[in-house]
């Protein structure tokens, strides 16, 4: 196997994510200072680090092997939660693309063009921390140049697949991934995961994805598995609940009914896969 040369806290980030991974046990924090920075920082607000114990952001991105010279894609960031932490962190060395909602279709919705309209003002109202980020269209499979071909170091999904299994475009998204990233470049895909063996209507319906669907969709297209991790998996989700993932927080989609309850199991059991796009 050749060794690339790396960072020393890259290598052991890596081994540490491994180690935990092989042992079932949550990785250990990494040790880039400037992720850990860009989490830390007091500009993120008080409601998005709220969610950082359920969504373990330093511990995940580390899995997924980021690094700040990096030319990263998040795929449909929503509101922007990982925003505020990858925009700052590729500011300096790397570059962060927002395959966002496509607003030039006509059937885009008013609340997807007040979010891109939101996020852009945002970048372009503090460049100092965001840099120079770039906002693309994504909605396969109309849209689906969600960077220069071949140009993206890592692309990252965080909870979306179920959308696009919901949509019939699971297909054409996973394709997109495979052409923005260049050769050796790693796609790292966190969604509810759902019970083994879920039918395609199941999925559709509760939001839980089987964990080998989303293995065999990206195999399709040609990526090779390397990973998983632990990092986001909730053993208090026994995923049978009455509105899907849905009736979990955020959303909580039962209002007051049995709310105490559903806050008590936190948000969704997650699986957190990593897969490459292979050298020619």
């Amino acid at each position: 196997m050749k060794l690339i040369s790396a960072a020393p806290w890259a290598l052991a980030a890596v081994l540490a994510a491994s180690v935990c991974a092989a042992a079932g046990a949550r990785p250990a924090a990494a040790t880039d200072p400037q992720l850990e920075a860009a989490i830390a920082s007091p500009q993120r607000s008080d409601a998005d680090r709220q969610r950082d114990r359920y969504r373990h952001p330093l511990q995940t991105l580390s899995f997924f092997g980021i690094r700040p010279d990096m030319t990263v894609v998040e795929v449909s960031p929503g509101a922007g939660w990982y925003t505020e932490i990858l925009a700052p962190y590729l500011s300096k060395s790397g570059r962060y693309y927002a395959a966002a909602s496509a607003v030039s279709l006509p059937t885009a919705s008013d609340g997807a063009k007040k979010a891109v309209a939101a996020m852009t003002a945002r970048f372009a109202a503090d460049p100092a921390r965001y840099g120079t980020p770039v906002i693309t269209e994504f909605q396969p499979p109309l849209r689906v140049d969600i960077a220069p071909a071949a140009s993206a170091d890592l692309v990252v999904s965080f909870r979306n697949v179920h959308n696009w299994i919901a949509r019939d475009s699971e297909l054409a998204a996973f394709q997109a991934f495979y052409a923005a990233l260049k050769p050796g470049g790693t796609l790292g895909i966190v969604e509810h995961r759902g019970k083994p063996g879920e039918t395609v209507d199941e999925m559709k319906k509760t939001g839980y994805v089987s964990e080998a669907y989303v293995k065999a969709l990206a195999q399709q297209v040609g990526f090779r598995f390397v990973a998983s991790s632990p990092v986001n998996h909730n053993p208090k989700d026994t995923k049978d609940h009455p509105e899907g993932v849905w009736t979990l927080p955020p959303t909580l989609e039962l209002g007051d009914q049995d709310r105490a309850k559903y806050v008590a199991i936190g948000e969704s059991d997650r699986m957190t896969l990593k897969f490459i796009k292979p050298q020619p």
